[in-house]
């Protein structure tokens, strides 16, 4: 595998890994524009852009947007998250061209129809809506507003409401404005791919953008509180968030592990103590979020409103427990399990161009898998069992609750038990 990276002289990044053998190129523009990128009244929109940005531009109609890519049997599609929106396209090898020709239509000549607008206003509503119904997706947002209170990282990605239904052609414009500069995008792609070639097509299409320097988001603090919402539902849906490791922290490969040996399968703690010993629930896992400044260790479980407690309980004894006996087969084994999943994820070209648009965000550069690899396997025991203590009684926590939790403990409650 061969990974370049180039930079134009407005700062604007292409980088590439050439897959032998392959027939086909994933290839994308990473933006570092998310919803922690938004001030308070422009909650939503990096998403509501998103949603514009197939809608049709100064040449193509939002058919002929879609067209263009299905006619040569590729596909295209976009996503917005806290740091990044990502827009993304796989296509045969000879289509390459083309599929970054519609790619930088859309991020360069968007017209921002006033009808279509009006037509993406009311599927943004509609996904607001569904979210709401699904309690093991909104859940995340109430847990995440409650770690950030009153910060951009707390914000949910898809927005409030009241945005959604004023939002115009203005804010649109003025946030592309904002954060879609040269030094915020990154031109990615894996495959099938001759980088030169790449560069050079680049270079014609975003050479001519003027640079600029774009402002720092704000900082993340996690604080830490309880989001409660009884309702009559079938089960009891619980989430825990306590402060952990930035993705540029040295902890960070520490969190990944002790979050998969902590619940992360089915050979894990917690799915072994509560699902199969006591049966308390379905569903049941740990994992590991992590930002530029700031990471969350989450734990999520779904049960009846009268085990509630007892599940939150038992939680706490298991992360108490692991800072005292967490052994070397569950770390190895952990360790076992994120390397497989980066390694095995890598065999799709999808999956490179987003590691290394990825890393070029995080680090300038892409380091090579065998450091990745290594860091991961430099995880001690001692080092998770360290990070459990951390984790089990001083880090600060966040709790969201929503269903039959009438009888569930509150946050102080669960600040106890990890105390005692």
């Amino acid at each position: 595998m061969s990974v370049q990276l180039a930079t134009l002289s407005n700062g604007f990044r292409i980088v590439t890994e050439h897959m032998p053998g392959l027939q086909s190129t994933a290839l994308g523009i990473w933006v570092t524009a998310g919803g922690r990128h938004e001030r308070p009244e422009q909650n939503g929109i990096a998403h509501f852009l998103e949603h514009m940005a197939f809608k049709g531009t100064a040449t193509r109609s939002a058919l002929q947007i879609a067209e263009a890519i299905e006619d040569v049997g590729g596909y295209i599609n976009a996503y917005t998250s806290r740091e990044v929106t990502a827009y993304y396209a796989r296509v045969l090898e000879a289509d390459t061209g083309l599929a970054l020709d519609v790619i930088s239509d859309i991020l360069l000549n968007p017209v921002f129809d006033a009808s279509e607008i009006e037509v993406e206003r009311g599927v943004i509503l509609q996904e607001i809506g569904q979210a709401h119904d699904t309690p093991d997706d909104v859940i995340f947002d109430w847990l995440q507003a409650e770690a950030y209170p009153g910060q951009a990282m707390g914000r949910t990605i898809l927005g409030e409401t009241a945005n959604i239904r004023r939002f115009g052609r203005e804010d649109l414009a003025g946030f592309v404005t904002e954060h879609y500069g040269p030094d915020q995008m990154i031109l990615s792609a894996a495959g099938a791919v001759d980088h030169d070639t790449l560069v050079r097509a680049a270079e014609k299409l975003f050479g001519g953008l003027p640079a600029r320097k774009a402002a720092p988001a704000d900082p993340a603090s996690f604080a830490g509180g309880e989001a409660r919402h009884d309702k009559a539902l079938e089960q009891a849906h619980l989430a825990l968030a306590f402060e952990s490791s930035g993705y540029r922290d040295p902890q960070f490969y520490t969190a990944q592990v002790y979050a998969i040996a902590l619940g992360g399968g089915m050979s894990s703690r917690l799915f072994q103590e509560i699902r199969e010993k006591r049966g308390l629930c379905y569903t049941i896992f740990a994992q590991n979020g992590a930002y530029a400044d700031t990471g969350m260790t989450t734990i999520y479980a779904g049960t009846s409103g009268d085990q509630i407690g007892a599940l939150a309980d038992l939680t706490i004894d298991e992360m108490k427990r692991a800072a005292e006996d967490m052994s070397p087969e569950e770390v190895a084994r952990a360790r076992a399990q994120m390397k497989a999943g980066l390694l095995m994820g890598l065999e799709s070209p999808a999956s490179r161009a987003e590691r290394i648009a990825r890393m070029v965000q995080i680090w300038g550069k892409v380091p090579e898998l065998s450091e990745t690899v290594a860091r991961i396997d430099s995880v001690t025991t001692g080092d998770v069992r360290a990070l459990a203590e951390t984790l089990a009684e001083k880090a600060p926590a966040a709790m969201a609750l929503y269903g039959p939790v009438s009888d569930a403990p509150t946050l102080a409650q669960v600040q106890a038990r990890r105390a005692a």
